[in-house]
């Protein structure tokens, strides 16, 4: 998920190196875009939403992170993309937290993704975010006993979440507190 870090390289861009959730489908299930960006957005090879005008914008994962973004330096890049700070980075950038903490919240918020993640069952929805809910609300309305598995996924979606919420500011989809 991640690339190596170059000397030199900024706290802020270590950390977002180091992470990456905001592009992996993981945080969010799309991103929102303006509508002069639809067209520049799609010849980048981002996968267009256009059919609702309060939903424009392009599916996550972004096609275009591969450990890093493809097209950070384009004239382009998504503002959406270039204005999302999450809140681990605000509050690095604010020095209110140090490099190895906010690195240490990355790597606690990936160990409890890849332990979700083997719980999810097939799907034909690519996004990490799309997937989580959609199984989880699917168990929640089945009225039916929960096995252990299915307690152990709840549970475990239920502090992913949280985590969302709490450490980076993620409490829907694809918004986030300003």
């Amino acid at each position: 998920m991640t690339k190596p870090i170059k000397s030199g390289d900024s706290p802020a861009n270590i950390l977002c190196k180091s992470c990456g959730l905001c592009c992996s489908g993981h945080l969010f299930a799309w991103v929102r875009l303006n509508a002069p960006e639809l067209d520049p957005a799609q010849s980048l090879g981002l996968n267009v939403i256009r059919n609702d005008p309060r939903q424009r914008g392009f599916t996550q994962p972004c096609p275009l992170w591969d450990g890093v973004c493809a097209v950070y330096t384009s004239p382009h890049y998504p503002r959406s993309c270039k204005t999302y700070k999450c809140n681990v980075l605000r509050q690095l950038l604010d020095e209110a937290i140090s490099l190895p903490e906010a690195l240490s919240v990355i790597q606690e918020t990936l160990s409890l993704i890849r332990e979700i993640e083997p719980l999810l069952p097939a799907s034909k929805a690519i996004s990490f975010r799309e997937r989580l809910i959609t199984h989880k609300e699917e168990l929640e309305a089945g009225g039916k006993e929960h096995t252990a598995s299915e307690h152990e996924f709840l549970r475990l979606t239920e502090a992913l979440l949280t985590c969302y919420e709490d450490r980076f500011g993620v409490d829907d989809f694809i918004d986030y507190e300003k």
